[in-house]
């Protein structure tokens, strides 16, 4: 399985931060595919999906941010009522857990791209459940020309 590589980066919750990431990436020349903010009173944790991972963990460090890369996987799911669920019901009886996912519309609006990070790094059984179900797990590739 061809993991795709996420970028995480640590913000600390004050104006501007946010700003400044995007800006480094945009002078870069990286193309932002997906991103998720969790944050809490005092700090959040940016997740990227771009087109050139190991490129914008290495100009975020060097413009001064703790950054952070992970391996994770990218689902395509039907996008309907229950696409979700039925993936979701796959991963289920693994007892493993989602420690987060997050989605964005695939190139038809046909699909979604789910991208999920597993618990303890079960990510190779997750993906393997998931494609014996019928699922498409996609290749760095796709997801980062998305």
């Amino acid at each position: 399985m061809a993991g795709i590589q996420q970028v995480s980066v640590f913000l600390e919750n004050k104006s501007g931060r946010l700003a400044e990431v995007t800006q480094i990436l945009a002078e870069g020349g990286i193309n932002l595919v997906a991103l998720s903010i969790a944050e809490t009173s005092d700090f959040g944790i940016l997740r990227v999906i771009c087109d050139q991972p190991v490129k914008a963990a290495k100009t975020l460090r060097e413009g001064g941010f703790s950054v952070g890369e992970t391996e994770v996987l990218a689902v395509q799911v039907p996008h309907r009522p229950g696409g979700l669920a039925e993936v979701v019901g796959v991963v289920n009886p693994l007892n493993v857990n989602i420690e987060y996912l997050y989605a964005f519309a695939g190139h038809t609006g046909q699909d979604a791209v789910v991208v999920m990070r597993m618990e303890n790094a079960r990510n190779q059984e997750t993906a393997e459940a998931l494609q014996q179900a019928g699922y498409a797990l996609l290749t760095p590739e796709q997801v980062y020309t998305a």
